[in-house]
């Protein structure tokens, strides 16, 4: 698959449940699967996290593959909710491509996902690896958070609470 038609793995605020998932993607999506995003790690922002790329981490989220007639439009949504603009110094976030592990368990995000109809892997095989789009905090805001930011244990948003 291009990078042009890529996933998104969500977080936060996007994942099943939650208000901008509500508002952006409910309706324009294939599939919704819990994933899990190794290599980083979930701080909180004003409202949102920001995951920030770190060795040994690991973020809960989902695992979202939009229908491609509404590709274009919401991939241009998304990244306006991110605050994300190509080549920017002033973003909050980057769009990046990773790895994220389709079919695992996410902590608190079981049951809550689980009530979204979020598909899961019930036959106890291993999970599968795909590349998705990540926004993970832009290299300044990623810095400040690392010196002085609010780490989110075990890696998962809906956990916060």
């Amino acid at each position: 698959m291009s990078a042009a038609g890529l996933p998104f793995f969500v977080y936060g605020t996007l994942r099943p449940g939650e208000v901008n998932h509500d508002l952006l993607l409910r309706g324009r999506t294939l599939r919704e699967e819990p994933a899990r995003l190794a290599g980083a790690v979930l701080y909180r922002g004003p409202g949102y996290p920001y995951a920030v790329e770190a060795p040994g981490g690991s973020v809960a989220g989902a695992l979202v593959t939009p229908h491609p007639r509404a590709y274009g439009r919401l991939l241009a949504e998304l990244d306006r909710l991110e605050e994300y603009a190509p080549g920017d110094p002033s973003n909050l976030y980057e769009r990046v491509a990773r790895e994220v592990e389709v079919g695992v368990a996410t902590e608190a995000g079981v049951a809550k996902e689980a009530g979204a109809q979020v598909a899961a892997r019930r036959d106890g095989s291993a999970p599968l690896s795909v590349r998705a789009w990540v926004y993970v905090a832009a290299p300044a805001v990623a810095a400040r958070l690392r010196a002085r930011g609010a780490l989110i244990e075990g890696g998962d948003w809906l956990a916060r609470r």
